[in-house]
């Protein structure tokens, strides 16, 4: 799932007439560095969520160049179908139908050219039984605290001595969004904006999710001066 339905206000006013994720870097839409790496992984299932300008985002890829065979890109969007975003946990809750049991979750204004999604990652996450597995990276300048330790053992930390950043880029077992984890029920038909964070305490809180540390090129394009130094 490739989350793309925020407004993206400190990028304003690049993101007044086009969604951040359509944002170009080095010539391509932001959020296509991510797809094609998807699809050399094997990953050819894509869902993507929209609110700001989401009709910009499924219109510009009707016609998606290069496609790799069999990519399949489904919306879920949540601007038509309730006028708002419904924030990390509320958007994959809505998409949730559209998902398998385990599934990646990554932004769409994220930059990370050299990440690898292998089924190999999926393998070792669905035989290890956790709910959640996070690639944290070194703290950029603007997180300077980070979010989340990680232990000797692999486990995400809610408290630590050093915290790294969490990249955006996780794999997910879909009962994180069923009870007794999260409340919103699946499909979320009632439209619930719910932040993924308090989910990913609790569960950490319970050893439940494990991490790794990613050191690759990493940029969260989160303002026009990011996103220019990125050419």
């Amino acid at each position: 799932m490739i989350l793309a339905a925020g407004r993206g206000m400190r990028m304003r006013p690049l993101t007044d007439t086009t969604p951040k994720p359509l944002l170009v870097v080095q010539g391509r839409p932001l959020m296509l560095w991510s797809m094609d790496a998807l699809a050399r992984g094997g990953f050819h299932h894509m869902v993507v969520n929209t609110a700001w300008l989401g009709e910009q985002i499924e219109a510009h890829f009707t016609t998606w160049p290069h496609r790799p065979e069999g990519a399949t890109l489904t919306f879920s969007h949540e601007g038509q179908d309730f006028g708002y975003a419904l924030e990390t946990a509320g958007g994959i809750s809505r998409a949730l139908p559209l998902l398998g049991e385990v599934f990646w979750v990554l932004a769409g204004d994220v930059y990370a050219p050299a990440f690898e999604f292998t089924q190999a990652s999926v393998d070792r996450f669905v035989a290890s039984g956790q709910l959640a597995h996070l690639w944290l990276v070194p703290n950029p300048s603007h997180n300077p605290e980070g979010d989340f330790g990680l232990s000797e053992d692999g486990l995400a930390l809610n408290e630590a001595p050093v915290k790294f950043t969490y990249s955006t880029i996780g794999l997910y077992h879909r009962a994180l969004f069923e009870p007794p984890w999260c409340e919103t029920i699946p499909g979320n038909p009632q439209g619930t904006a719910a932040p993924l964070a308090p989910l990913l305490r609790a569960a950490m809180d319970a050893g439940r999710v494990s991490a790794e540390l990613y050191t690759g090129p990493w940029t969260d394009v989160g303002t026009p001066e990011r996103l220019q130094e990125l050419g």
